[in-house]
């Protein structure tokens, strides 16, 4: 499995941290991860060509209202 490192703003904490993303596929990927810092989901987004990450986004998960 390839795994790629990005450098991204926690939307919840503010800390600097890193993720690894799977970029042994082509196309687009959903995932959840956890901060480092303050242990909350951050949903990543991300497109995958030639076995690197072409563009990615990143969200706070918030809690759907009922």
């Amino acid at each position: 499995m390839k795994m790629q490192e990005i450098h991204i703003q926690c939307p919840y904490c503010l800390q600097a941290i890193s993720i690894l993303l799977d970029c042994s596929f082509y196309g687009h990927e959903t995932v959840i991860d956890n901060c480092a810092v303050c242990k909350k989901e951050i949903e990543i987004s991300y497109i995958v060509e030639n076995s690197e990450i072409k563009t990615y986004s990143y969200n706070s998960i918030e809690a759907e209202e009922l």
